[in-house]
């Protein structure tokens, strides 16, 4: 099924100890600079609208102390011999793959520049004048957008990481990309067979007893089909990594490194940016998503934490056959349920769907400092309602990890919130976000009053539908949730959080989303609970950790 944008980071899924700690830090001092360079350095900094700068497009004037034109040559000079050497490793390492995806590239750009200048031809002559999103042309959100669609995987794993790190990018490409979907044409089933030979390295027909020929979902980089086990007779659902993707994949980072490192040459002042710091990291990251056994690891250690907790009577992860799953095939129980937004199944599997929302809460909290990641996509997709009334947790894709200090910060934050006590909550951003600026407690706080007063407006709506069987009437209801409201949101307090030179973590990102998943989710189940000061709800930290030497 097509999935949004805003889905995983493979980052956070790999990393863990000092070393993602290390890197939330760089990608924040990283974040400060290209911050201060996007965004109009002359923005009002009164009231809510101080965090909402527009993207600066004029020209980055140098300055600091790269100041020195003879200087700057001689160093360039310098380091021209290490640029020669890195470009041309890089390119061998790419191969004969490159000159294909390059034609590919040229594709797309002739493609989505047609379209522009199409839409452009429409707008030339109305008094309204060109819009400001087709002013950049190519490098306009909605265009780069199309772009990154239409060049494939690589790509829209990129659009994904744009659109979960607010921190980093500009808001209007945030936004933008929270559109982009992760869709793609079905391959054909005797291709998919071939690659589970390869990878099984045995007939089919001894390890599955079926495999469905008809995908159940198809994205840009995994195809996924259900099947039973021939041993066992259980159900299974086979996630295949599609042919020739890790090539595309070092093709394009490949190349989007050697355009960074091109950039920083002749542009010293990007240094400053740690470009190709960046690139790096997220170069790893996607390399690591293909890499199944990360996601089996990330389920498994879930699944742990919660036979760990004596969590295994109300929730569970789908578990993992090991020995039909490899780097690029993942062999999964396949669950059976609903998700948490369908209240008519629900309330036919469960008597009080109320305490089904404590025991998904219950779960979730205590795997933020418990378990060693927890899940950071709890959309109505990836959490339901099984039919033996446990939650499931599924797709571990998108996993984060806390920090003892984060976690400290983020515990005050919530119970601020759930009191409204903008004066602790301004205190503990402070705190999560530090950076060693002065921040005007007082002012911030009433910026965050501003904010989180309109999480009330944000629209939830339940539609009741009805259908006629033979034997009754159904009657089911179903809550939609408007997703652009709720990057808004978040939106809004990075950016007044940033007016005052705070920087947070990518975990704060992904924990924030999810809280708002949930209070969508109890809207419908448990209108009248607050999910934050429920007595039934443990959100301390006197659970027992499964480690606490990671960080």
């Amino acid at each position: 099924m097509p999935r949004r944008c805003s889905r995983r980071h493979g980052g956070a899924a790999a990393a863990s100890g000092p070393t993602a700690v290390a890197n939330h830090d760089r990608a924040s001092r990283r974040a400060r600079w290209v911050r201060k360079k996007m965004v109009n350095p002359s923005r009002s900094l009164k009231g809510i609208e101080k965090g909402r700068g527009k993207p600066f497009h004029g020209e980055v004037k140098r300055g600091g102390a790269m100041t020195d034109d003879g200087e700057n040559a001689q160093d360039r000079v310098g380091e021209l011999p290490n640029l020669v050497e890195d470009l041309l490793q890089t390119s061998i390492s790419t191969g004969p793959r490159g000159a294909f995806r390059m034609a590919q590239g040229i594709q797309a750009v002739l493609g989505v520049g047609g379209e522009w200048l199409n839409d452009l031809s429409k707008t030339a002559n109305t008094s309204a004048g060109i819009p400001s999103q087709m002013q950049l042309g190519l490098l306009s959100p909605l265009y780069l957008r199309r772009l990154f669609e239409r060049m494939g995987a690589t790509y829209i794993k990129l659009g994904q990481f744009v659109a979960s790190a607010p921190t980093l990018f500009p808001p209007e490409y945030v936004e933008e990309f929270q559109k982009c979907f992760d869709r793609a044409p079905a391959i054909p089933y005797n291709v998919i067979e071939s690659i589970l030979r390869e990878e099984l390295q045995r007939p089919l027909d001894s390890v599955y007893e079926y495999i469905d020929p008809v995908p159940i979902a198809s994205a840009s980089i995994a195809q996924v089909h259900g099947a039973r086990l021939k041993s066992s007779q259980k159900d299974v659902v086979i996630k295949v990594l599609k042919p020739g993707i890790e090539d595309t994949l070092v093709a394009d980072l490949n190349f989007i490194y050697v355009v960074a490192r091109v950039l920083e040459f002749l542009n010293p002042e990007l240094q400053r940016t740690s470009l190709v710091g960046i690139v790096k990291d997220i170069k790893e990251s996607m390399l690591e998503e293909v890499d199944f056994r990360k996601e089996a690891a990330n389920i498994q250690a879930f699944q742990g934490y919660i036979d760990a907790m004596g969590f295994d009577r109300q929730a569970k992860a789908p578990f993992v056959y090991q020995h039909c799953s490899t780097k690029r095939v993942l062999t999964m129980e396949r669950l059976y349920g609903v998700p948490l937004t369908d209240l008519d199944s629900i309330r036919s599997l469960v008597p009080d769907p109320e305490l089904t929302l404590v025991t998904a809460l219950n779960v979730w909290f205590g795997s933020l400092i418990s378990c060693e990641s927890f899940h950071a996509d709890v959309h109505a997709g990836n959490l339901w309602l099984l039919r033996d009334g446990r939650i499931g947790f599924i797709d571990f894709g998108i996993v984060g990890r806390l920090s003892p200090r984060t976690w400290a910060a983020m515990e005050v934050f919530l119970s601020s919130f759930a009191t409204e006590d903008y004066d602790a909550m301004a205190s503990s951003l402070s705190e999560m976000g530090a950076t060693g600026n002065d921040i005007n407690i007082n002012e911030f706080a009433k910026d965050l009053q501003k904010i989180f007063s309109s999480i009330q407006d944000l629209d939830t709506e339940i539609i009741v539908a009805t259908a006629r069987t033979p034997d009754a009437t159904a009657v089911s209801a179903n809550v939609v949730l408007d997703e652009r409201q709720m990057n808004a949101l978040f939106l809004d307090l990075v950016r007044v959080s940033e007016s005052y030179g705070l920087k947070f973590p990518r975990e704060f990102a992904l924990l924030m989303k999810q809280l708002l998943y949930f209070d969508r989710y109890t809207r419908l189940l448990a209108p009248s609970m607050n999910m934050l000061r429920d007595e039934r709800i443990n959100i301390s930290t006197n659970r027992q950790p499964r480690r606490t030497d990671r960080f």
